[in-house]
């Protein structure tokens, strides 16, 4: 199964859109979703603070700040 990350933060609208982005993209079952909280991990927020959110695909970073659905979709059969 494919592995998508969102890396984002409480608040972060960017990240917010990019969830929905996801969501809508229609894909659901083929790939597993998991969010991680960059202030949960002092690494993460420094390497990530002001480029959330981040998107990666097994990975493999592919999307920064913004995605849609049918960028999101062509990625993830792309790399899966």
């Amino acid at each position: 199964m494919t592995k998508v990350v969102i890396y984002s933060r409480p608040g972060c609208h960017l990240c917010e859109e990019a969830r929905e982005a996801i969501q809508e993209a229609d894909c659901a079952r083929q790939f597993t979703l998991e969010e991680v909280n960059i202030e949960s991990d002092p690494g993460l927020l420094q390497r990530y603070q002001c480029d959330i959110p981040v998107i990666t695909i097994n990975g493999v970073e592919v999307f920064r700040h913004k995605v849609s659905s049918a960028e999101f979709a062509k990625e993830l059969l792309r790399r899966s």
